[in-house]
């Protein structure tokens, strides 16, 4: 199994319980929050794990469901774009994230089904001292032999008080900016065609060597 993409996969899904009270302002109360929850994304995925392997298109769409209100995929997909975003179309970023949530789901569901044993330790919750509206949850995921992965999530606080994951950090690599540096690189290859881009999005995602980055990191 792809340990990366398995903890990458389980960063996404970990937003499904990321919305915090609506008073939980304190570090302490958001990190006993999504403590609290953990056991409940593990009950999910074990749940998930059966509807991948019975029927995909199912399982992206039970997904897709779930994670739409409490991951702001527009927002990611806006970053990975960067400023490349500026030369599209409303029509045209609407199209990337469908193509970008499509392309994560592709590539590490079946992290869901090969997926050992594992354990989540929630280790602190750290918000921004210059803006409380910021804050970073750090947290390790124990694999069955003991190896123990880094994992940060990056999470914002809504104008209605949810916290919603904008990036993930595993082992030291920037998810988020690793997947930006991969659109860029495929619009210079592209020459700007930014349609041919967005098309191409799945097999380009997929091509990113992101274990390699982590190995070595």
């Amino acid at each position: 199994m792809s340990a990366l993409k398995h903890h990458m996969f389980l960063g996404f899904l970990m937003a499904l319980f990321l919305v915090a009270p609506a008073h939980a302002g304190e570090a302490e109360d958001l990190r006993d929050y999504v403590d609290e929850n953990t056991q409940r994304l593990v009950d999910k995925l074990n749940k998930e794990r059966g509807l991948y392997e019975k029927d995909p298109e199912a399982f992206y769409e039970s997904m897709d469901q779930a994670l739409t209100d409490f991951v702001d995929f527009r927002r990611i997909a806006a970053r990975v774009m960067g400023r490349y975003a500026r030369q599209t179309t409303p029509e045209q970023r609407d199209e990337f994230v469908v193509a970008f949530k499509r392309s994560l789901f592709d590539s590490y569901a079946q992290a869901l089904v090969d997926a050992e044993d594992f354990a989540i330790e929630v280790k602190e919750a750290i918000i921004n001292p210059q803006n409380d509206d910021r804050a970073s949850v750090q947290m390790e995921v124990i694999s069955a032999s003991g190896n123990r992965y880094p994992v940060t999530y990056s999470m914002y606080k809504t104008g209605d008080g949810r916290w919603l994951m904008e990036n993930v950090i595993v082992e030291g690599v920037n998810i988020g900016l690793a997947f930006r540096d991969r659109f860029s690189q495929e619009m210079e290859e592209n020459r700007g065609q930014i349609q041919v881009v967005i098309d191409g999005w799945s097999d380009a995602a997929k091509s990113l060597d992101l274990e390699h980055k982590v190995d070595k990191s």
